[in-house]
């Protein structure tokens, strides 16, 4: 039972590093130089220094997409926070619903971000010089292991 909770704990970890790093890094959208996050739009030298950052726009998907990852970490937090209540708090039986519902929420948010971003943002769908980022990667990374955490906090029970 040690190792199951140490297992979900781990998974829970990696999943808001994940959702951390996807949220703060600046590379969600890389080409040309130029390297762009949900915050700073960044222009590098060709050593790889950085030359010039400036606010993205402020176009409502955008804020959207910043609103939504934000949300993801400040639910998959929560979640943390209410397992290990409820770890002490839960009665035996119990199942740990309320830790897999804001789990859950965290995966369709960071889902949802990563989704409108790469509706919205046109600049690799015209221009193949641009690629995604690795923090645009590690989003959809986030999205199937949040679910799937918040899917065994709910199949969960507690035990002695």
């Amino acid at each position: 039972m040690l190792l199951l909770l140490l297992g979900i704990i781990v998974l829970h970890v990696a999943v808001l590093v994940l959702l951390f790093v996807s949220t703060i890094v600046s590379h969600w959208l890389k080409g040309n130089g130029y390297s762009t996050d949900l915050w700073q739009n960044c222009s590098t030298s060709s050593s790889g220094n950085i030359q010039h950052c400036f606010s993205s726009s402020a176009n409502e998907w955008l804020q959207s997409v910043q609103a939504t990852m934000i949300l993801s970490v400040i639910f998959s937090v929560l979640s943390l926070f209410l397992f290990f209540c409820q770890l002490f708090t839960l009665t035996k039986g119990g199942r740990f619903y309320i830790t897999g519902v804001f789990q859950i929420l965290a995966g369709l948010c960071v889902m949802s971000a990563a989704a409108i971003y790469t509706v919205r943002h046109t600049e690799w769908h015209v221009n193949s010089d641009y690629s995604y980022g690795f923090s645009y990667i590690l989003a959809w990374v986030a999205f199937p292991l949040a679910l799937l955490s918040g899917v065994v906090y709910v199949i969960l029970r507690k035990r002695e």
